[in-house]
Parts: C-alpha cells; structure tokens; sequence
C-alpha cells in the first residue's frame, strides 16, 4: 500500500471552512480565466457584495459581506488577505455534481496553484459517461496530477468499493485533494508522486487532465511542456499504458493544438500506441478553447485548440 499523504487527515482549517461555506447553500461555475476577467472589469464588479463575490470571483470585500461563522473560519485558516480596509481570500470554492471544491484564488499566478475551470468540468462529464457505461469492476484507480481531486472523488463516489488513489507533484493540490474528498465523503488517497513513479502495481481505471498549454513562467498548473505543450500529457499516456490491467482503461482528457488541420498530438500519441496490443478511441470534446493563446508566440501557426479524450483500454 503506498504512504498517503503525511498526517492522513484534511486539514482542519480549510476543512472547517469548506463546511461553514456548505452549509450556506453557496454554489459556483468557475469561468476560465479569460471570462473571469472581462467579468470582474465590469461597472461596480471590482468589490464583492455576497458569498459567490468573495469565494467565486475572488474580489476585494468587506467583513460585513461574509456571514461571521464564514469570516471567523477564513480567520482560523489563514486564507485572509488584507487590502487597504477590505480582504480578499487566498482560495476559492467551486461546485460540481453536487460536490464542493476548494482550490486556488484568481488570478491563479502562484507557482503552485491549484487550477479548477470548465476544462474540470468537461473531464468530470467524460469520468462519468465511462462510469455509467462501464462494465468491468473498478478495483484499483489512480488521478494522474489530481490537482484539487476531482476526478479521484467522482470515481471514488461511483465506485465506492474501490482504493481510490490521488496523485500529484504539488503539496497543495494534495491538501486540497484531501479536503475535498473528506467533505465529499469520498474515500481517496492522496500521494505525493511524479506521474507514477510512487504507485506500484496495475489499475483498473487510470483518469487525467493534465496541463497542456505552454506557459511562459512554467507554472505546474499550466505548463504542458513540448512546443505545443502536449509534453506532459504524452508522458502520462507512456506512464499509464503498460500499468494498465486486463480491461483496465486510461481517460486522458487534454488539449491539442490545430496546426494547418493538423493534430500533432494525436500523431505522437498514435506512435506511442502502435503495436502494444491496446485498442484506443479519441475524439474532440470541444474544438476550440483557450482562443486567446493564439496570439501568443507557441501557436503563432495554430488554427485552434481542441479539448479531446484519448479512451486507452488493455484487452481483457
């Protein structure tokens, strides 16, 4: 059984805090950025005035604005930022299916911050659609780079009979991971580990939405590496396939970048594939996202962004 995270518990600051918030009703859609901010610059959006203000859209607020048991748990668990006479909060709160989901404040500039945007929300919906059809059991499962553990929790949730592993390269994302998962009831593991460098054994069902753009400051939220930024996410379809067991699937949920109608991704993915034995699928979920990366310099040549889902499964 590989070492969970250290202290094997969430902790209890940001857990308290996760649950005075639920117990508001608070519910928000995180945008991507790029809407986050044409949002927030708006006439009279720049000070928040309600719970969704200050844990959704991250903006400057008054005590008042926030009920007290909320304000003293922020207090007690160090997300507060002073600004002038107002606050802000270091974190934000998301939900999807049902869950909450604590994560990073915007703008997610830290370099371990921990990202949660519609890219969550589509690798949610590509979890749960292979769930639902899915017939073989899920004994063990693994979320490559879990970042706030969405999909550890969602496959946790569906399959709870299963050890349910959650890794990640970044401490908060871990901890995050580890709240989110206690508040969702979810039994998950949480693992510092490269990839799968710190797991051993083969798994059921292997998830992963990988960063894959290419950043400039190398954020590990962000930065796919390669010069389109598909590094990392050909490293995870090289990790995962042979630790894949009989019937056992790899969702890869990442981005291609267009080139000239091209898919560049799919060529290397499809060379990395050939001749191991295993039957693939992929498609696009979404053939444009992340319109604004091109009027950067790496897709200079791009025609587009796709999200996609490369479906690996090892023959039974």
């Amino acid at each position: 059984m590989p070492e969970p995270l250290q202290g094997g518990a969430a902790e209890p600051g940001l857990l308290r805090l996760a649950q005075a918030v639920q117990d508001t009703g608070y519910a928000f859609v995180t945008p991507t950025p790029a809407s986050h901010a044409r949002v927030n610059a708006r006439p009279g959006a720049a000070e928040a005035h309600d719970l969704r203000g200050v844990l959704g859209w991250s903006r400057l607020f008054q005590e008042h604005v926030v009920p007290p048991g909320v304000f003293a748990a922020m207090q007690a668990a160090g997300v507060l930022e002073r600004h002038g006479t107002g606050w802000r909060s270091l974190v934000r709160l998301s939900t999807l299916d049902g869950c909450l989901f604590l994560h990073s404040a915007y703008p997610t500039t830290q370099a371990d911050a921990v990202f949660f945007g519609p890219d969550t929300y589509r690798f949610a919906s590509a979890i749960l659609s292979h769930l639902e059809c899915r017939t073989r059991p899920v004994r063990r499962a693994v979320d490559v780079g879990c970042g706030a553990g969405p999909g550890a929790i969602l496959v946790a949730r569906a399959r709870p009979g299963a050890e349910v592993l959650a890794v990640d390269i970044n401490h908060a994302a871990l901890q995050f991971t580890q709240v989110n998962a206690t508040l969702a009831g979810a039994a998950v593991i949480p693992l510092h580990s490269d990839l799968l460098s710190a797991t051993e054994g083969v798994f059921d069902l292997i998830v992963a939405n990988p960063p894959y753009l290419v950043d400039p400051g190398e954020r590990a939220y962000r930065h796919g590496g390669g010069p389109l930024g598909a590094g990392l996410s050909l490293a995870i379809l090289e990790a995962a396939c042979p630790r894949l067991a009989p019937g056992g699937t790899l969702l890869l949920y990442t981005g291609a970048a267009i080139v000239e109608g091209m898919d560049p991704f799919w060529d290397a993915a499809k060379t990395c594939l050939r001749g191991t034995g295993l039957d693939w699928t992929y498609r696009e979920l979404d053939p444009d996202v992340f319109g604004e990366e091109l009027d950067t310099g790496p897709y200079a040549s791009a025609d587009r962004i796709a999200a996609v889902l490369l479906t690996v499964t090892q023959p039974g």
